[in-house]
């Protein structure tokens, strides 16, 4: 195996401008949308000797396990998700590699010191949109298997690659998974946000749950402009939302001492938390007028393990309780979407054979990041009970965070291709 690992090696290293070239191609055709980028995709895959097909489908169709989103949030247009398989020679473990296609919607008065339509690379840095979101998952996927080819190896495990909608739950994955797409173990290919690059693995993703709260307030009985002279007679939801607050923080310091993941206790100290990302009023905001209501925009992670049904019913209790305290409390929550979380164990041989591949592609054994909530390495998992991993190379100034220039480092870049064709002999097995 040392010798096919070393071929692979070497094909990865004489294709490594070749495949910032595929890169570049992809996020200039982005110009042309999303199904551009998505026919250069399967016309790439069908020269490397894969079976391809677009398999349409509706994301509002999808039904999921121990997973959900409000219908508001859900992308209601058809989407198309590009799969390739490269069959194996057989008695080999098979694997599906994925990513998304899709990024940020577009926006004209970007502020981009780079073209984000060019792929320019500057600085050992390689500009665009979506380059790190996720069009250089899609491309180190193709890279990879074309190395592997280009050494002269024959994967014995059939290679499935997946160019999956997934922003604004497009559900691609999901469709696949639930369409009959199965394997031995999955990978999906993200470039990482954390700024370690290749050198960390995704191996667990915990689940989240949004809600919205709307704290319903009364107004004061007079058609005056000002209600400074009237408050006492009002009900001021600012005053309730507090209320909604000290319960919420009840619940968040329960959960946190009573629940527990040895892996996101040692790295952040607790396991679970409840963030109230923002808060505001529903009114006009004028000093001198009541609010008719308030709104809280929360999300809550949890560990592996932890049902997201309880986690909701634990919501709702909370909030029950709240409102038996205070018959003056109106509110209406809203669940808007929730994910399960999962993971691999370090003795899982998935594990073993991805640490492998990035302790020869890096030279440095890779770190474990438990961080990454509702992390779509769930999503084989959960839907289907495949093992997953994450993995991708540095990149920084995501859109989606509200960056500019998002970009993904040449270098790193190129590592994860030779990183993940030494995953492929190593777990498909090879000939």
């Amino acid at each position: 195996m040392d010798g096919i690992a070393a071929r692979v090696d070497q094909a990865a290293e004489a294709g490594s401008e070749a495949a910032v070239t595929f890169l570049r191609d992809l996020i200039r055709l982005q110009s042309g949308g999303e199904e551009a980028v998505q026919a250069r995709l399967a016309s790439a895959l069908e020269d490397l000797g894969c079976i391809v097909e677009t398999r349409r489908y509706q994301p509002c169709s999808i039904v999921l396990r121990d997973e959900f989103a409000s219908d508001a949030t859900i992308a209601a247009e058809e989407r198309a998700a590009v799969l390739a398989r490269f069959p194996g020679t057989g008695g080999g473990r098979s694997v599906i590699f994925f990513a998304h296609p899709d990024g940020e919607p577009f926006n004209p008065q970007h502020g981009w010191l780079h073209d984000p339509m060019a792929g320019e690379v500057d600085n050992g840095r390689i500009h665009g949109w979506g380059v790190a979101d996720d069009l250089a998952g899609v491309a180190t996927m193709v890279e990879a298997l074309r190395a592997v080819l280009a050494a002269g190896v024959t994967p014995k495990g059939d290679v499935i690659l997946a160019s999956t909608p997934s922003k604004r739950h497009a559900r691609g994955v999901h469709a696949l998974l639930h369409g009959g797409v199965t394997a031995d173990a999955a990978v999906y290919l993200h470039p990482a946000e954390s700024g370690v690059g290749m050198r960390e693995v995704k191996a667990l993703a915990s689940g989240q749950l949004v809600f919205r709260i709307v704290v319903k307030g009364r107004l004061p009985a007079t058609n005056e402009p000002g209600h400074a002279a009237f408050a006492h007679t009002a009900i001021n939801p600012i005053d309730k939302a507090t209320v909604v607050l000290a319960a919420l923080r009840a619940l968040d310091a329960k959960r946190g001492a009573s629940v527990h993941h040895p892996a996101l206790d040692a790295a952040i100290g607790r396991s679970t938390n409840l963030l109230v990302g923002d808060f505001k009023t529903l009114g006009d905001g004028r000093a001198a007028r009541v609010p008719p209501a308030v709104q809280l925009s929360c999300a809550l992670s949890f560990p592996p393990g932890e049902k997201l049904a309880d986690v909701k019913a634990a919501v709702e209790a909370t909030l029950a309780e709240a409102q038996a305290a205070d018959p003056d409390l109106d509110l209406e929550v809203t669940f808007l979407s929730g994910v399960t979380g999962a993971e691999v164990p370090l003795d899982h041989p998935l594990w073993v054979e991805t640490s492998a591949a990035v302790l020869r592609g890096t030279g440095t054994a890779p770190e474990i990041n438990p961080l990454h909530t509702s992390s779509d390495i769930r999503n084989p998992m959960v839907q289907s009970g495949i093992p997953c991993v994450g993995l991708g190379p540095l990149c920084g100034d995501l859109t989606q965070n509200g960056g500019r220039d998002e970009w993904v480092d040449v270098a790193d870049y190129q590592r994860g291709v030779a990183v993940v064709a030494a995953l492929i002999a190593g777990w498909c097995g090879a000939e």
